[in-house]
């Protein structure tokens, strides 16, 4: 069956939709692992920022593994493939809160990652190809929605399990030392098993009705409907400098999203909140996030056009960061919370953009984009080492450039065709 353009597409999109729920909910489980594995496994912020390194890097390593099961096994099955994945993933942090094994958690993480990634490099091309070129980012933001009021709840959910005594609990250790110490901060790690347990079935099951779904092949149409006079006589992946530059740019956007997403509980509790009133942040960030995309799909692409959207929102980024830096703790948590509204609508402005014009190249142009997301495993880490050596608020000062990348390519650098 092929997808007809424009025509029909409720139901894959509700599909789709489903899928990006549960890609916001598995991700933005880190906001709260993050503060959980600092206190139960006992480490600094840069060690405990490798929650974000784990997941995020596997990005790379599997992205184009990812293209090549796609080719093998189609959009439709390559997202069964994907859940049943991530669902070995969840399942590895049963044995890992049993042995409060930190490289588990980390192993489990990591392989959760991979099956987002096979995911993510069928599900993003999927919802550009299936419509209009000029209104993806609206579709893609549509996406982000459900993608983040899941992210919005998740660390809500999670924390009730797992740090709803959060603030009596790390009090409690102060009097705690040797056997009783150890007892404790097992008797935390094993929180985590039950909600992901029900993670782990709950992945099963979606893989197999994914499976079975009525989701249309469009794998045929991508070729024709970003093919362009010259695209074929290029004989490389890195011919396409709106490709490559778009990747840089998603690199360093992956970056300060989930600077932004994962760090803001750490950084309130650094800050003298409490952890009652700190686990609540992340979810702060991703409603921010949502009020953007709702913006994007009211403004895009009647009233402002996808570059448009990028350009203001790179502007945006670049101010709050500053004021995230240099305010007092109450603004900069504030701002650091509001740059959801900053970072809505430049991954669904960004991909359409870099993925214009790749012809026969897309499914692998995908995979490079995908591969972007790597920045969520680097800059965070780099924010942890910044943290440790000088101060949580000053390691922010990493957004900045991060932001002024984005407006260079929202400005020029999406308009390339050639290196010349």
């Amino acid at each position: 069956m092929k997808s007809s353009k424009g025509q029909g597409n409720f139901l894959p999109m509700l599909i789709i939709g489903a899928l990006f729920f549960i890609f916001g909910f598995v991700t933005w489980l880190n906001g709260i692992l993050i503060p959980y594995f600092k206190i139960s496994c006992e480490l600094s912020d840069f060690e405990a920022t490798l929650v974000a390194f784990a997941f995020y890097i596997s990005y790379t390593v599997m992205a184009l593994p990812a293209s090549w099961v796609l080719k093998r096994t189609g959009f439709h099955k390559g997202m069964t493939v994907g859940l049943l994945v991530m669902a070995v993933g969840t399942l590895v942090f049963i044995p890992a809160a049993i042995n409060r094994a930190y490289w588990m958690f980390l192993s489990g993480l990591f392989i959760m990652g991979a099956g987002l990634a096979v995911l993510q490099t069928a599900a993003n091309p999927y919802i550009t190809i299936i419509g209009p070129r000029e209104s993806a980012a609206k579709r893609i933001s549509i996406m982000g929605i459900c993608n983040k009021m899941a992210g919005a709840i998740a660390p809500l959910i999670l924390a009730y399990f797992i740090l709803d005594d959060g603030d009596a609990f790390v009090k409690s250790l102060d009097g705690l030392d040797g056997i009783a110490r150890v007892a404790a901060l097992d008797g935390l790690a094993h929180r985590v098993i039950g909600p992901y347990l029900v993670m782990t079935l709950i992945l099963v099951l979606l893989g197999i009705a994914v499976r079975y779904a009525p989701l249309p092949d469009v794998e045929s149409e991508d070729d024709t409907d970003f093919s362009i006079a010259n695209a074929d006589s290029k004989k490389s992946i890195l011919q396409f400098p709106q490709l490559i530059l778009g990747a840089i740019a998603l690199f360093f956007y992956v970056g300060v999203e989930v600077i932004a997403g994962d760090t803001i509980i750490r950084y309130g509790i650094s800050q003298g909140c409490m952890i009652e009133t700190a686990k609540a942040f992340t979810s702060y960030t991703l409603i921010a996030m949502i009020v953007g995309y709702l913006a994007g799909i009211m403004l895009i692409p009647k009233f402002i056009s996808q570059r448009t959207a990028l350009i203001a929102s790179a502007l945006l980024g670049i101010v709050l960061s500053v004021v995230v830096v240099l305010a007092s703790p109450t603004f900069s948590i504030i701002a650091l919370a509001v740059l959801g509204l900053a970072n809505a609508l430049v991954w669904p402005a960004i991909w359409p953009l870099a993925i214009h014009d790749l012809g026969k190249f897309i499914k692998t142009g995908s995979a490079v984009l995908i591969m972007a997301i790597a920045g969520g495993a680097i800059l965070p880490l780099l924010w942890g080492r910044l943290s440790d050596l000088f101060s949580p608020q000053i390691a922010y000062f990493i957004l900045i450039p991060s932001y002024l990348i984005i407006l260079y390519y929202a400005i020029r650098g999406y308009k390339l065709r050639s290196w010349k």
